[in-house]
């Protein structure tokens, strides 16, 4: 008893550790600093605020009688969109698939040629579709194949950086196994890189697009033709049940497809 009690003195027991100290009181007080820093900052008035969101309800009003008396041609508008966002992730499929691997700095054949790709990633990510649509609109004129050119560059620099980085995660056993064999870069990339990613890139590409067809309805406003343009015509001309209508086949249009492609996700997951 003597030697067990030895043992479990209060001296042998450790000490328990601190109190964590409760941060909440300054957590707190840096996120009302940082409100407080906005709302000065922006000039933020709480009354036009008050007056805005009432006129912005009685704006949204005028759309609550929808005009489906020509919802053929609304189909036929959206059909076009969808056209437009399907080509424009093609595209930048296509690009991304050819200059990931250059981008990829375990696969990259040189330094140059990977610092050189990565920047034509980044320039792509760095303009936007609708400075794109712009662009494009003014050198080929107005119809779905601006939009669709704007899409697939701006989101060529997404998928192409997003392949190039799961190239780079592959386990490089993978790349030494295949290139033991003989293989060249082309086979390297077609026989170890993309096989062993190819579930993550659909995955992507479901999510550009299902993020194209939406950019696609807005660029039909600069002109891209599609079902944006005829909103933007209806909306100019204060046409509020055709536009409500519009508004409500793109909506459902979308809901759809995102509903679809999580559904695909899931499956390829």
């Amino acid at each position: 008893m003597n030697k067990i009690s030895k043992i479990y003195t209060a001296s042998s027991v450790p000490a328990f550790p601190p109190r964590p100290r409760n941060l909440f009181p300054v957590w707190l007080a840096a996120t009302l600093a940082v409100l407080w820093l906005i709302v000065h900052d922006l000039e933020i008035s709480f009354e036009t605020l008050v007056y805005g969101v009432a006129d912005m309800g009685e704006y949204f009003s005028r759309y609550r009688e929808p005009d489906f008396s020509d919802l053929s041609r609304y189909l036929e508008l959206m059909g076009i969109t969808l056209a437009t966002a399907l080509w424009g992730t093609v595209f930048a499929l296509v690009v991304g698939f050819f200059l990931a691997p250059l981008a990829a700095r375990n696969l990259s054949p040189h330094p140059l040629v990977y610092r050189l790709v990565r920047e034509v990633l980044n320039f792509m990510r760095a303009m936007p579709d609708l400075l794109l649509a712009l662009v494009f609109v003014a050198a080929l004129g107005l119809g779905p194949l601006p939009g669709a050119l704007a899409l697939g560059v701006h989101t060529a620099g997404f998928l192409g950086k997003f392949f190039a980085e799961s190239l780079e995660r592959v386990d490089q056993g993978v790349y030494e196994g295949v290139a033991s064999t003989g293989a060249n870069f082309p086979q390297l990339v077609m026989y170890a890189g993309w096989p062993s990613i190819l579930r993550e890139a659909l995955g992507f590409t479901l999510y550009i697009l299902d993020r194209n067809v939406r950019m696609a309805s807005v660029l039909g406003l600069v002109g891209a033709g599609g079902i944006g343009l005829a909103l933007h015509d209806t909306v100019r001309m204060f046409d509020y049940g055709k536009s409500g209508a519009l508004i409500l086949v793109i909506l459902v249009t979308i809901l759809i497809i995102d509903y679809a492609s999580a559904w695909l996700r899931r499956r390829l997951g």
